[in-house]
């Protein structure tokens, strides 16, 4: 598709969006006041585990993102919906995945039912489609992956969803050289010395200062989605080399010394026992090749290393523009820690050359279990899951002019699908029941402004499924299984590591919240995964059996 009838299409898009939208909004600060509106940094990581950031336990250097913790908030009880796309649409949307269309990945299984489709659909409007009506400009840097790339699918291009300016990819890969590397509607090439974290990172400044410079009196929204850390495992030789040798006392010490630090941090409660180490996983001391775990880990630490200085950049940047006192910026990730294997050979862009060493561009290596697990402390299990360690995300929320609490730890219940609801109500802005032609889906999220102002918002029911893994929390319950598995019970007040299961001794619990559990999958378009084309495939075959060798 040529650039001009792509821009002509946004336009039109866009146009008719404000035409139909427009007596939908209520330009009134939310919070009553007459302070402007804030602008808006919404920041995500990619298979970042809930204890790699300094400020959530970790040993890995993280200034950046800890000062923006010091100086605002830290949620230990946030969500998102287990893995990249599902929790891309939800967060976007204010909507469940299924609702808004993608139910699982990418796939087209429209032939099996609407929930399941290679995008995002027609009864969903994007945090960006709202937030531009109110008067804000939208940018956005890093990854999509909700649709939108292929032929016929214009209508899910970041531009055709609210987005005024886009840098990024569909989906990542490659860090020295991506996929689909887009800048606005134009295929661009990476250049000499390119490394896509770093890239994402200049964009974002690169917007923020034209904005000033074009569009100073309004607010902006600014949607940096970083690759990092993600697979596959590549970095910078310079940040690898902070790391190479610090990981040699194996995955076992680092989770029990994060998990003592996460107790001093009031991140996790006294009463709260570490989780076993995933049954699947070596115990270190009997796990060879520990130079290449060492090096595994030391690229993973280098990457989240380097989005930190990103973030730094980024928050340097909205400094020299003065613009950080009224400026709410998120820092959270789309899943926990990934424990896949995926290394395989002749592909030179998604597979592992044989005799490259980790972390180059050659290279195609994994966190794997073992560190997954650790950068998941103190949860049990991985992206994909959702028990804790897939679905429980760090939280960071720093706004100078809306929250006083500075370094505050916030126990209250939030998920993904409540930032649309939370920016909509600091533009000042009602969720419209239509846009366009197009009937929406009533939102399925709630406002965290109260909490921004430390005020209580109540017990949550918040429910996932992906590929068969299921589960609802009701209050401080959590009723979830994995795919195939009984169901499981935790108390997650006084068990958040779910390493208590009640099921058998509460039986009743059990049969009530399994109930609503299928009153909201009939809701929302949930297909049992078995009925579905993807289900030949099971989650735990892209793990390396404890047999298999690293391999170089």
């Amino acid at each position: 598709m040529s650039r001009p009838h792509n821009r002509r299409f946004s336009a039109i898009v866009h146009l008719v969006a404000w035409l139909l939208l427009a007596p939908n909004l209520r330009h009134l600060h939310a919070t009553g006041s007459n302070s402007p509106q804030p602008n808006i940094i919404l920041i995500l990581a990619d298979d970042l585990g809930f204890s790699d950031l300094g400020a959530y336990g970790s040993e890995i250097q993280t200034p950046h993102l800890d000062r923006l913790a010091s100086q605002g908030l830290r949620f230990t009880q946030f969500y998102n919906a287990a893995r990249c796309c599902p929790t891309r649409a939800a967060l976007l949307t204010g909507l469940y995945p299924h609702q808004a269309g993608m139910g699982h990945m990418t796939s087209d299984w429209t032939r099996i039912a609407q929930s399941y489709s290679p995008g995002l659909n027609d009864r969903s409007v994007t945090i960006a489609q709202l937030l531009c009506r109110a008067g804000y400009k939208t940018y956005l840097t890093g990854k999509w992956h909700t649709g939108g790339f292929e032929k016929g699918q214009e209508q899910n291009y970041p531009l055709s969803r609210g987005f005024d300016r886009f840098y990024g990819t569909y989906g990542g890969g490659n860090f020295f050289f991506p996929d689909n590397l887009k800048l606005d509607w134009e295929d661009v090439s990476p250049g000499e010395d390119y490394y896509f974290t770093d890239a994402v990172s200049d964009y974002a400044v690169q917007f923020l200062r034209e904005h000033v410079k074009k569009h100073n009196k309004q607010p902006f929204f600014l949607h940096l989605c970083y690759t990092a850390p993600h697979f596959p495992l590549h970095a910078r030789p310079e940040d690898i080399a902070r790391y190479r040798g610090k990981y040699r006392e194996g995955w076992d010490k680092v989770r029990q010394l994060r998990f003592e630090r996460q107790k001093q941090m009031g991140i996790v409660k006294p009463g709260w026992n570490l989780s076993p180490r995933d049954p699947l996983a070596r115990p270190w001391d009997a796990t060879p090749d520990q130079d290449q775990w060492d090096l595994r880990m030391a690229v993973h630490a280098a990457m989240v290393d380097r989005m930190d200085q990103g973030v730094g950049r980024v928050m340097a940047a909205l400094r020299q523009i003065k613009a950080e006192e009224n400026t709410l910026v998120l820092f959270l990730s789309d899943n926990g820690a990934s424990a896949e294997a995926l290394d395989s050979w002749p592909d030179p862009r998604r597979g592992h050359k044989p005799g490259s060493e980790v972390g180059t561009k050659d290279s195609h290596r994994c966190l794997e279990l073992g560190w997954a697990n650790a950068a998941n402390t103190p949860f049990r299990e991985h992206k994909m899951w959702v028990h804790e360690g897939g679905v429980a995300t760090p939280l960071i929320a720093c706004w100078p002019a809306g929250i006083k609490a500075a370094g505050a730890v916030a126990n209250q219940v939030g998920h993904v699908i409540d930032l649309l609801p939370t920016f909509l109500a600091l533009a000042g802005m009602d969720y419209p029941p239509a846009f366009g032609t197009r009937q929406l889906l009533p939102l399925e999220g709630k406002s965290l402004v109260p909490v921004l102002k430390g005020q209580p918002i109540g017990d949550r029911t918040l429910a996932w499924e992906h590929e068969g893994n299921r589960a609802i929390r009701q209050g401080d319950w959590k009723l979830v299984a994995s795919y195939g598995g009984k169901w499981e019970l935790y108390n997650l007040a006084a068990d958040r590591t779910e390493t208590n299961n009640l099921a058998d001794r509460m039986p009743e619990k059990v049969k009530q919240l399994s109930d609503l559990w299928q009153e909201w999958a009939d809701r929302v378009g949930v297909v049992p995964w078995e009925h579905l084309p993807g289900s030949d495939y099971q989650p735990t075959s892209r793990y390396r059996k404890k047999s298999e060798p690293v391999g170089s």
